[in-house]
Order: structure tokens, then C-alpha cells, then sequence
């Protein structure tokens, strides 16, 4: 499969709560990046919420979902911890794991209900709490004299060019240094116009490609 030069995440952590025939589902939302961090969310749930009786989680890691895992934690196999992982799949979110905590309200509610009910805490904490993008991008450093520098800057931030994040100025000596993120596909036509904006005293150093939110 090839490598995706973006995917989508969560825009921020957060959790939100639903009530199903006097049970309680809280579902906290948390953006990590490996196995370990997703279950350290886990475990502190379990220690937060000691009195309650299911703990159950699904995680999604890395830009195509390629690891992806989850826990019944004591209800009926494939009830709680596979419909979760599939709420993910389906809206396409990685990075994040999700946890489940139920308060049992005393009425059983069937196969059926909890993978309805497990569901849609998953929906209702996403919704709550959005998603972003993270983009491949090129560190792009640029070193212009002073007086062109803020100039520069202004072009570049008016430009419009899809993804491309300013970082901002900084001033040494003999020479300013602006620095950017740009979309890998983008780099060819950011170098150029840096060219023609600066007529060709602008001197771009192109980085390393890494995950930006975008």
C-alpha cells in the first residue's frame, strides 16, 4: 500500500457521555501515537473511574491505520470493543485511542443494544471533539538579507499557496531566516516563486520531511 501523504486525527482531546436505559457510557477521546501511550489512557481510566464496571477501548495508530486494536473488557465478546474500532475504521481517524467507561444502570441490554450503545459514544465524542489533518511537509528555511526580509514574509504568508505554514522570522547577523513547512508536492513551486519574489537574492534550504497539523 503506499504511503498516504496525509490522514486525518483528532483536533483535540475530550470526552462526552451518553445514557442507554440507566446505564452511563463515558467516552474519552485522546490522540496518541503508539501502543504504549494508547494504553496508558486506558489504564488511567481504570484508576479515574474505579467504580465502574467496563472499561473498554479500541486505538488506531499510524497514517493507514496499520495498527489498530481493541478490548470487550468483560462485556460479550464483540459487543463493545469492535464496534468502537469500527466507528474509527469508518470515519477514517487514526492516531487516537477511544475509551469507553460503562456504569451499569441495571437493565441488560442485549447484544444489540450495547454495540449500538458503544457505538454511538464513539460518534458522539468525535463529534464533540472534531478532526484535523496532518499533511506531509518539507521544512523549507530561507535566508534572505534583512531588508527583504520582512517583505518576504508578508508574500509569502499572501500568497495563498494550499498547506504552507509560516514559522515565522528570525534575525542573525548578516542574515534573516524565514522559515516554513510545505506540502512535499508544493516544494518545486514555493523554491521558484521565492525566486522571483526576492528577484533571485533569496537562498532556500530545503529540510526534512515530517507529520504537520494542518
Amino acid at each position: 500500500m503506499p504511503q498516504p501523504d496525509r490522514y486525518t486525527t483528532l483536533a483535540r482531546d475530550g470526552a462526552t457521555d451518553i445514557e442507554v436505559k440507566r446505564s452511563r457510557f463515558h467516552c474519552r477521546l485522546v490522540r496518541v501515537d503508539t501502543e504504549d501511550a494508547a494504553r496508558a489512557v486506558v489504564d488511567e481510566a481504570r484508576r479515574t473511574h474505579w467504580d465502574a464496571r467496563h472499561h473498554c477501548s479500541a486505538f488506531r495508530l499510524g497514517p493507514t491505520g496499520e495498527v489498530q486494536r481493541s478490548s470487550d473488557d468483560g462485556e460479550p465478546s464483540g459487543t463493545a470493543g469492535a464496534p468502537m474500532l469500527d466507528v474509527l475504521v469508518r470515519r477514517e481517524v487514526s492516531d487516537v485511542v477511544a475509551v469507553v467507561t460503562r456504569w451499569f444502570g441495571g437493565t441488560l441490554l442485549g447484544a444489540g443494544g450495547l454495540v449500538r450503545a458503544y457505538s454511538a459514544a464513539v460518534v458522539a465524542a468525535l463529534d464533540h471533539v472534531g478532526t484535523r489533518q496532518r499533511r506531509l511537509m518539507r521544512q523549507v528555511d530561507v535566508h534572505v538579507d534583512h531588508a527583504t526580509a520582512g517583505r518576504l514574509d508578508g508574500v509569502v504568508r499572501n500568497a495563498g499557496i494550499d498547506g504552507v505554514a509560516v514559522g515565522g522570522l528570525s534575525f542573525g547577523q548578516d542574515h534573516a531566516i524565514l522559515s516554513m513547512a510545505v506540502p512535499v508536492e508544493a516544494v518545486d513551486r514555493i523554491v521558484a516563486d521565492l525566486a522571483s519574489w526576492s528577484q533571485g537574492t533569496a537562498r532556500p534550504v530545503v529540510g526534512d520531511i515530517t507529520w504537520h497539523d494542518t
